[in-house]
């Protein structure tokens, strides 16, 4: 790949992106539209004989001289202003799962769904690890797909967390399994309808061929119906339905009806993972698993040691007979109302944040009485209480930041309580990203 690439965006995924380039003879300008970055920063991630240039501030024309290609970071929309010069100036646009999988070798795994993604990825990777010598687990959940693109060889497996942005900028990506968990309405900021958001998450498979497989979820009314048209083999789970084929839970056993016959999988009080919601997970990681020629056995015995991922209903500590419980990767109604629901019994709930253009009406709603106090922060808690209130739920209290919402749940929860911090939003404003948000929350309650 000797040419001349413009790579946009001077995070970890476009510098990743630079450096996969780099290595491949490539020409880089690694481009931001904020002017006001650091170049010298910059260039510090890069060896001195790399042949990169750094350009920051407004993309002109010229500036394309040439450019045969594009990478777009996936935090970039498409309506970027810039990106109508690339548009202009005719520069292919490959997102930066595109370039590491043109790159990379052996099968791939890729999973993607509004909510859950991340939990499924993470025991996947184990699953995958459990027979496999050599894998890799990439994408959101961690390292992007172009940081091990090029140690991948024709024995790896590799299985990536896949977001919706990245999906939007994908070429020829074809994983061996692709999985949607579900679709509900997230990002819509960015995608604007929940129509494009569906056809978007649902490209995960455009490119699959005869003999590929996509794990999808039967409760899922959206899915149903895509899967019903799809041409490539499609395997189903359920957690409320029995199936003639796929995976299910049933008696608290989740089991796989092959088409004849039901073989028990694991007992759910086996697992270490609470709720519906991971039960879902576990039967996607299950399905993909076997997809990927990994027998049951490997995947019995890693689903039970499996733990829940950090910033995912993760127990931080019990203090005073209240449990505090790390939700910070619930950053829409949805995922924050799976939270609510694996939760054993009362619960004081810290929410809010950056404003996605989320509805939180059915949030609410799944409070059913389990919910003791709201104690809400950042930019949507006004628009947060006013719902609640409409739906008559008044126990509400406002915190100026996330230390003082702590505080104020340790002031008023009783022992038996939990306290759970799940914001329905997004971090963005407070926090760099919900890592840090979780972080902070561990760091906080166990400083009280």
């Amino acid at each position: 790949m000797s040419q001349k690439v413009l790579v946009a965006g001077t995070g970890i995924s476009g510098i990743a992106a630079a450096k996969l380039l780099l290595a491949k003879g490539g020409e880089v300008t690694l481009y931001d539209s904020n002017e006001k970055l650091d170049e010298k920063k910059i260039r510090e991630k890069f060896e001195e004989e790399d042949k990169i240039s750094i350009l920051l501030g407004e993309l002109k024309r010229t500036d394309l001289l040439g450019v045969e290609m594009a990478i777009l970071s996936p935090g970039i929309p498409l309506e970027a202003p810039f990106v109508s010069v690339l548009d202009e100036a005719e520069v292919p646009i490959w997102g930066e799962i595109q370039l590491a999988y043109h790159c990379a070798k052996g099968r791939l795994a890729a999973i993607t769904g509004t909510n859950g993604k991340t939990t499924t990825t993470a025991l996947t990777g184990e699953i995958m690890k459990s027979f496999y010598d050599s894998v890799f687990v990439v994408g959101n959940i961690g390292d992007p797909y172009t940081c091990h693109a090029l140690e991948t060889t024709p024995e790896t497996v590799t299985v990536a967390e896949v977001s919706s942005f990245q999906l939007e900028t994908i070429m020829d990506f074809r994983p061996d399994v692709s999985a949607i968990l579900n679709i509900t309405p997230d990002h819509l900021d960015r995608h604007q309808t929940m129509e494009r958001y569906i056809e978007v998450k649902e490209s995960i498979t455009r490119n699959q061929k005869e003999g590929d497989t996509c794990v999808l979820n039967y409760d899922d009314p959206v899915l149903r119906e895509f899967g019903e048209g799809l041409k490539i083999n499609v395997v189903w789970f359920s957690s409320r339905e029995t199936l003639k084929k796929g995976y299910y839970l049933k008696d608290e056993n989740i089991v796989w009806n092959d088409g004849s016959k039901e073989t028990v999988i694991i007992n759910i009080h086996d697992l270490k993972l609470l709720g519906r919601h991971n039960h879902e997970n576990v039967m996607a990681a299950i399905a993909i698993g076997t997809a990927m020629g990994v027998p049951l056995e490997k995947i019995r015995e890693t689903v039970k040691k499996f733990e829940a991922v950090e910033h995912r209903i993760e127990f931080v500590t019990e203090r005073f007979g209240v449990k505090y419980y790390n939700d910070s990767k619930g950053t829409n109604p949805d995922a924050a109302m799976q939270a609510i629901k694996a939760m054993p019994g009362p619960t004081l709930l810290i929410a809010g944040g950056y404003d996605k253009h989320s509805e939180f009406d059915e949030w609410i709603e799944s409070f059913g009485g389990k919910v003791r106090y709201l104690v809400l922060i950042g930019q949507t808690r006004d628009k947060i209480a006013e719902c609640a209130k409409r739906h008559g739920f008044t126990d509400i209290m406002y915190a100026e930041d996330l230390l003082e919402a702590v505080q104020v749940c340790a002031s008023y929860a009783n022992p038996g309580d939990n306290v759970l911090l799940s914001p329905a939003c997004a971090s963005w404003g407070q926090f760099k990203n919900f890592e840090e948000r979780g972080r902070k929350f561990k760091e906080y309650v166990r400083g009280l």
